[in-house]
């Protein structure tokens, strides 16, 4: 595993987002095709296209999340593989739990793109050491849809309500600010070029978004996985559904296993 450089470490508290290159084997990242499909395709997936309106033979953006709970090819990625060091790194955490992996794809030609949002704003958790990876299995731009990050967002306290990621649409009964016209707002905004291996890790706090997928031959396939750190705790928001692993938890709540066991260090499953 290649640490992250008191640089890379900087870069991510200060800006709420760290482009890592070259952190995950190649190899690891090519074996995660075949799970990514059987994500994809087994039903474990929501059809973001449609939501958006669609028609059938358009191309689609597909996405589905928690495939670590019943893949164990995605339990070892998100738990065995260098996520968990790094992200303890980044945030300066003892201790690493998992709280829910995501798989993303737009294929070539669809044309949804995904308005900026805010992580924290549909997990259940609360606290400062939350954060996302994104890890590409496919080269990505911003023709193919890289994603775009709104530069030091994550600083200035707000709390967003949770959209339906295809619209701004804010989802019925949650709580907090509308998400505010980020490019009005004078955020500074960066995009990173992608090559399998690489990353980034940005704080749930981070507002973010991403075009859509304006290539003709190119999929924008990436593995996203969410992590907790020491300070994190439950805290069950109002219009966002518990997980059924969430069921008798209550706000204050320590995370831990079943529902989300801790991955770092590397023996604590043991």
């Amino acid at each position: 595993m290649r640490t992250p450089t008191a640089e890379e470490i900087e870069s991510f508290r200060r800006d709420g987002v760290v482009c890592l290159r070259g952190v995950l084997p190649t190899d690891l990242v090519a074996t995660m095709a075949g799970p990514v499909e059987v994500a994809l395709d087994g039903g474990q997936s929501a059809d973001l296209s449609a939501l958006a309106g669609a028609p059938a033979e358009q191309a689609r953006f597909r996405a589905g999340v928690d495939h670590w709970r019943h893949q164990p090819e995605m339990l070892a990625f998100s738990a065995d593989s260098p996520l968990p060091g790094i992200v303890a790194a980044l945030m300066d955490s003892a201790a690493v739990f998992l709280y829910e992996d995501s798989v993303l794809a737009k294929e070539p030609g669809a044309v949804e793109r995904t308005h900026w949002h805010q992580d924290l704003g549909y997990f259940h958790i609360e606290g400062t050491q939350v954060c996302t990876t994104w890890c590409p299995l496919d080269p990505v731009d911003a023709d193919s849809g890289a994603v775009r990050f709104a530069v030091g967002s994550h600083r200035t306290g707000a709390f967003y309500r949770p959209n339906f990621f295809v619209s701004d649409e804010p989802i019925p009964g949650t709580e907090g600010d509308l998400v505010p016209d980020v490019e009005a707002a004078g955020f500074e905004i960066v995009s990173f070029d992608l090559e399998p291996g690489d990353i980034t890790v940005h704080d749930a706090r981070t507002l973010h978004s991403s075009g859509p997928n304006r290539t003709t031959d190119r999929r924008r396939r990436a593995i996203s996985v969410r992590y907790c750190g020491d300070d994190a705790r439950y805290r069950f928001r109002p219009g966002t559904p518990r997980k059924p692993e969430q069921a008798d938890l209550a706000d204050g709540d320590p995370l831990g296993a079943p529902a989300h066991p801790q991955v770092w260090p590397v023996n604590a499953r043991a």
